[in-house]
């Protein structure tokens, strides 16, 4: 399919072109198991770390390529070009987990920490949300309560991407009062007292494993603090922009699979005695599907650009996985009516892509949020 040349760059092309390739040798011919059995697909974590992919963002001195978040972008996009079920998880493990410790873990934390999530023999996670605490997630009540040399978690997360497979895991805990009482901890798989509740069975991104977290007197070193005693709301906040921008790039990768589908079939398929893609209303069906990949694209690149050139606004970064979300599962339903009956049945992957697109309105902050923190920064109001 011809595409519309953003010139990115020679370091985005690359990466473009080395994730494009690995993920359709080694993603796209399993990405039908990977949602049929909600199956995660961990040996590909190894071979993305061969390829850079989890280091992306991390400086060369920490083991990363010391590249930016337009090419996390890229990398996250053609992922989930393949699966974004993967892509999910790999921008939970790469961005969510990874990007934060590099950004706040001390030289110990990162030398413990980055080189085994960044090769891929470790899975990360990120956990903020609770069953009681999901838009207003400093309401949460993990509590973290301060002994002799660290503090004893209890209480749960939920909704936590990767984490029955995840090695290290970024969470928030609550260790005093209101919004500055919050603090961020490195929890090890192995910790005593920490233990994997119940798996979620979800509609879409299956494949990408969610579940709960339980924390029964979990004592937390205090050498596994990261960040400010009380400052994770700092934490959390200044990765959500930076989170926002790389998981735009999951819808971006389902609108271009929904292409990749939909273009051969119109073309091949024929009625009254002509392909489908002759007649004017399935043209402008696909003219309505290519603009809003690309003026997707063109908002979570810019977006992109900006968080690189430490310039990026909260609400641009809200817009711009607004705009992804909503533009992406619009353009999934019109692949699944482009097809017809075909585009309802397992036959085709058009309704995993609308299965999977429909998440992104939710996760990492709902729509309503993001309008909602749109509309107030533009505003000034409180």
């Amino acid at each position: 399919m011809a595409s519309f040349d953003f010139a990115l760059g020679e370091n985005a092309d690359m990466i473009r072109d080395s994730t494009q390739r690995f993920a359709t040798d080694r993603i796209m011919p399993i990405a039908a198991r990977v949602d049929a059995d909600d199956w995660f697909p961990r040996e590909l974590w190894p071979e993305m770390g061969a390829l850079g992919l989890h280091g992306i963002t991390v400086a060369e001195a920490d083991g990363g390529l010391g590249l930016g978040y337009l090419e996390h972008v890229i990398a996250c996009e053609e992922v989930s070009r393949a699966s974004a079920s993967v892509g999910l998880s790999y921008g939970a493990h790469s961005n969510l987990c990874i990007n934060q410790i590099a950004r706040w873990g001390n030289a110990e934390q990162k030398a413990k920490y980055l080189p085994k999530l960044i090769s891929g023999e470790h899975v990360g996670s990120l956990a903020m949300s609770e069953a009681g605490a999901g838009s207003d997630v400093v309401s949460m009540k993990l509590k973290a309560e301060r002994v002799a040399g660290g503090y004893v978690l209890n209480g749960t997360k939920f909704w936590i991407t990767n984490a029955p497979y995840a090695d290290t895991l970024v969470v928030y805990a609550k260790t005093g009062e209101g919004s500055r009482g919050i603090t961020t901890f490195l929890i090890e798989k192995d910790m005593a007292g920490f233990a994997i509740g119940q798996k979620i069975d979800k509609m879409g991104m299956r494949g990408s494993p969610t579940a709960e977290l339980v924390f029964t007197d979990c004592m937390v070193p205090d050498e596994n603090v990261m960040g400010p005693e009380n400052g994770g709301v700092g934490v959390l906040m200044s990765g959500l922009d930076y989170e926002r921008t790389v998981l735009a790039g999951i819808q971006l990768g389902i609108m271009q699979a929904c292409l990749d589908v939909v273009l051969p079939y119109v073309r091949e398929r024929r009625q009254f005695g002509a392909a489908i893609g002759s007649f004017q209303l399935v043209q402008a069906k696909i003219a309505d599907m290519y603009v809003a990949l690309n003026s997707a694209r063109a908002y979570v690149y810019a977006v992109a650009k900006s968080c690189d050139a430490g310039r990026t606004t909260r609400f641009d970064a809200a817009g711009a996985i607004l705009l992804a979300s909503e533009n992406a599962f619009r353009v999934a339903g019109e692949a699944v009516q482009a097809l017809g009956g075909a585009g309802y049945t397992k036959d085709w992957p058009v309704e995993r892509f609308l299965r999977d697109a429909k998440l992104l309105d939710i996760g990492a902050g709902t729509n309503e949020i993001r309008r909602m923190l749109i509309g107030r920064e533009l505003i000034g109001a409180a």
